[in-house]
């Protein structure tokens, strides 16, 4: 995932099979970190307990509760990364537990 240019693809194999989508990531007084992390857990269901917002499709990859996750892209997120419904719904089919992610600035 890239911050700089607002787009993430998902990849399987080193090859690109979906993307690149668009993504909202954190602001910048609540920025997504910028790293190579793993996906930890995933909740299709999700609602945030910090803020009660649900967070359908939930995939958890870095520490402090930051996911992947279907939001808004013209919102910044308290660190997680935004997608469209059906973006953040094929990232969470197209992603498993222990499966690399990596965002640049």
């Amino acid at each position: 995932m890239s911050l700089s240019r607002l787009e993430a693809w998902l990849m399987r194999d080193r090859k690109v099979v979906r993307g690149p989508v668009p993504v909202k990531p954190g602001s910048a007084d609540e920025p997504t970190p910028v790293g190579m992390f793993h996906v930890v857990w995933k909740d299709r269901e999700h609602t945030s307990s910090e803020f009660g917002m649900p967070m359908p499709n939930s995939v958890f990859f870095a520490p402090g509760g930051i996911a992947f996750h279907e939001g808004s892209l013209e919102v910044s997120s308290h660190g997680c990364v935004h997608l469209s419904p059906e973006n953040s719904a094929a990232f969470f089919d197209g992603l498993a537990k222990g499966d690399v992610v990596e965002v640049v600035a």
